[in-house]
């Protein structure tokens, strides 16, 4: 290989090398790009806040609502979760059995609905 197409192939693997880095850089500060286990967390935390909404919803709207929300205000604050696990409202359709987060994240969600 000649001096001069070395030198060309050398200049253009750096190239190659600090393009690639600075497009990492910029897609990771500026582009919005995330990693898998970042992109796992959010989705993990947008399910909880929705599951935790819709047991809210659950249990505001459910036949007896002022005799549960009663028992929920007198019970304390950390027996609530249990007390919503009891009533099912953790539950979404078609769901088994629900996650103690979603129960956990309910009853904060139920002291801010009952508060206002």
């Amino acid at each position: 290989m000649k001096q001069e197409t070395a030198a060309k192939v050398k200049f253009g693997v750096w190239g190659l090398v600090l393009g690639a880095t600075a497009a990492i850089i910029v897609g990771f500060n500026w582009g919005g790009w995330v990693t898998g286990g970042t992109a796992k967390g959010k989705t993990d935390e947008a399910l909880l806040a929705s599951r935790a909404a819709i047991c809210v919803a659950q249990f505001m709207k459910g036949p007896n609502r002022d005799r549960d929300l009663k028992a929920f205000e007198e019970a304390d604050s950390w027996k609530r979760s249990e007390l919503i696990e009891k009533g099912g409202w953790d539950k979404m359709p078609g769901q088994a059995e629900a996650s103690g987060a979603v129960a956990e994240a309910c009853a904060r969600g139920i002291e801010v609905a009952a508060a206002k």
